[in-house]
């Protein structure tokens, strides 16, 4: 469709002049621009340890990935989680973090991609589809420094703020709902008023065939 094609058109059918139209190309530069990543933690004697994986340059980062057409951001969560990490268990279908990925594209432009995480615990692993990734836990002060390493500064501190998001989501997960482990009390500020106490979050169970790379979302609450 060629320039002023589509407001021709708005105003011969009674539409709203304002009404936008986008071109596929610009659809699919969109598509790219948003992403979804899973927090993957666990519940040890220690405290919290959060599952990483390796990109192809070796630095660390959160199971992630493209949103998916057809899925909500958390079902595509779960499923970059199971292909990537192999990961099996309960993740929430509400972002509770966002941050942004800036990338070098083609003739060395900066492109930005805006990233939707969502928590997961994880109930069992087994060997991901995806191979060379080495999914392994760390504790949330390793993961943190894991996530800063060779990275701009900026974007460290923002991947480690996650970390942080997350420790927090979970100490109010444990006090509403009794299932997500509660992190260390040294973490926890005294006297905070939570406001979803007492309040059931929406999960779905990532429940994968094994060699499938299908999820199965099923509401828990």
């Amino acid at each position: 469709m060629h320039a002023g094609v589509s407001s021709t058109i708005n105003r011969s059918q009674g539409q709203n002049p304002s009404t936008k139209f986008f071109r596929l190309a610009q659809l699919r530069k969109l598509r790219r621009c948003e992403q979804v990543a899973a927090i993957c933690f666990r519940a040890r004697g220690s405290g919290i340890e959060f599952l990483l994986v390796q990109t192809r340059k070796g630095r660390w980062i959160f199971p992630k990935g493209s949103a998916e057409p057809g899925l909500t951001h958390a079902q595509a969560a779960a499923l970059e989680a199971f292909e990537e990490a192999g990961v099996h268990g309960r993740m929430e279908e509400a972002s509770f973090a966002r941050y942004v990925q800036r990338k070098r594209g083609h003739m060395r432009r900066a492109t930005e991609l805006a990233v939707s995480a969502h928590l997961c615990e994880v109930l069992r692993l087994v060997p991901p589809p995806e191979l060379n990734r080495n999914p392994t836990w760390f504790s949330a002060e390793k993961a943190k420094r894991r996530l800063r390493d060779d990275r701009a500064p900026d974007y460290g501190a923002d991947l480690s703020r996650v970390i942080d998001k997350a420790i927090n989501r979970i100490q109010r997960l444990r006090s509403g709902l009794g299932t997500a482990p509660e992190a260390p009390s040294s973490t926890q500020p005294a006297g905070t008023q939570r406001k979803d106490a007492g309040q059931k979050a929406r999960l779905i169970q990532i429940d994968c065939a094994r060699g499938s790379g299908r999820t199965k979302a099923a509401s828990a609450g």
